[in-house]
């Protein structure tokens, strides 16, 4: 069985969120949204280590409340970059040789699942690079700025990039370690890894991966965890439900 780094991408400015608030610490169902995330992977036999990147602003705050809890479950805090790329770069550099595959999730996809987790765990170990993805369902229409259609896009191939993304620890390393001076068109990891060369298989998945990124997608991710077996989780401590 492949050990894996488990890194959790939380340093974004959710600015889309529309609250003064950060959708990685709005609560969901009673817990931070971040945690909801960190829940899916701490408990695994097959993950050796796991790392919560958070942005420089939010260090303080994160640590003031949450440092005991994160450091009971083992969680390492790293603070990120301006951007993401430069974000998980600085996760990589403190991932463990124990690590076989390092996988990136985002903070605010609360609802994947655990057999979501393990399909990608298992291709990116017999391919080396693999991420979940959603195959587009909807008619595509590519617009002007000013609104109007200028074409219909066919679906066909099409698919919504989602995480975990997961890569040979030496393939992501040596990634982003050639990837030099960049730019904020970099979204996500296998766009790092697609620059190598190196084949990135898709592992098909569906819309209940949620990415909160408005306040009406709080409600349907609580409806997806509802509708779903609550993941075992370590205990926190006797007081767990006061402290978060």
């Amino acid at each position: 069985m492949a050990k894996v780094a488990v890194i959790i991408a939380a340093a974004g400015k959710g600015e889309r969120f529309g609250s003064n608030e950060k959708k990685t610490f709005a609560k969901l169902d009673g817990s931070p949204v971040f945690l909801r995330s960190v829940q899916h992977f701490v408990n695994r036999d097959d993950v050796c280590q796991t790392i919560l990147v958070v942005g420089a602003e939010d260090v303080g705050e994160l640590k003031k409340k949450y440092a005991a809890n994160l450091g009971f479950m083992g969680v390492q805090l790293v603070e990120g970059g301006d951007e993401r790329y430069a974000s998980i770069a600085r996760a990589v550099e403190r991932v463990t040789d124990e690590a076989d595959l390092i996988a990136v999730h985002d903070a605010v996809r609360p609802c994947v699942s655990t057999a979501m987790i393990d399909a990608v765990f298992a291709e990116a170990e017999k391919t080396g690079a693999a991420i979940l993805a959603a195959p587009l369902r909807g008619t595509i229409k590519r617009a002007s700025d000013a609104g109007v259609i200028d074409e219909t896009i066919p679906r066909e191939g099409l698919y919504e990039a989602q995480t975990p993304q997961v890569f040979k620890r030496e393939l992501l390393c040596e990634a982003y370690a050639a990837l030099g001076e960049t730019d904020a068109t970099i979204t996500d990891d296998a766009q790092v890894v697609e620059r190598t060369g190196h084949p990135v298989s898709i592992v098909e998945s569906d819309g209940t991966n949620l990415k909160i990124t408005t306040k009406p997608d709080m409600t349907l991710a609580a409806a997806i965890l509802k509708a779903r077996p609550a993941p075992v989780k370590k205990a926190i401590s006797p007081f767990e439900e006061a402290q978060w």
